[in-house]
């Protein structure tokens, strides 16, 4: 896991030195579609289906509040046991204009992207209105496999509660 985690963070920070692509790309919009798949159907809804299609069988999922996530199967069965039994109804919303989007390949063949962004966290309890409870950031590792693109690695950090 180390040897991964190593080389998704070096390939991260040498992405930096090349361009991102524009939103109007392909990549791009196929990317935006999967984080709203993932998010606003799955994490917004507790529809455990989505993360199902769209979390790699081996992804690891590094959150700077909660540790290491090391597999689907627990990273799947963290949101069955914790999103979908909370007391509260969370809901994440996608900062406009905080997406980007960077293009990994091997010898010109597009392999995956890295996706960064940010993110606010809000909860709505019952009979109460929602309220902004927190802001972070995330990297996310997309791969092709098997003609699909799947999460694969997951960087949430810069965690900040709202009002401290």
């Amino acid at each position: 896991m180390k040897v991964y985690s190593t080389l998704f963070l070096s390939l991260f920070f040498l992405s930096s030195l090349s361009a991102q692509v524009e939103e109007n790309t392909e990549l791009f919009q196929t990317l935006r579609a999967k984080d709203s798949l993932l998010f606003n159907v799955g994490f917004n809804t507790c529809d455990i289906s989505q993360f199902k299609a769209l979390v790699s069988e081996d992804m690891e999922f590094y959150h700077d509040q909660s540790g290491i996530t090391g597999s689907k199967a627990d990273f799947i069965a963290g949101m069955e046991n914790g999103l979908c039994k909370m007391e509260y109804k969370a809901r994440r919303e996608l900062v406009e204009g905080s997406l980007r989007v960077f293009p990994m390949n091997n010898n010109g063949n597009l392999y995956g992207a890295i996706q960064t962004g940010e993110h606010r966290f809000y909860a709505k309890y019952p009979e109460k209105e929602e309220v902004l409870t927190s802001t972070a950031k995330f990297t996310h590792l997309w791969l092709l496999e098997d003609g699909g693109w799947r999460l694969a690695r997951v960087l949430s950090y810069d965690h900040e509660a709202v009002g401290k």
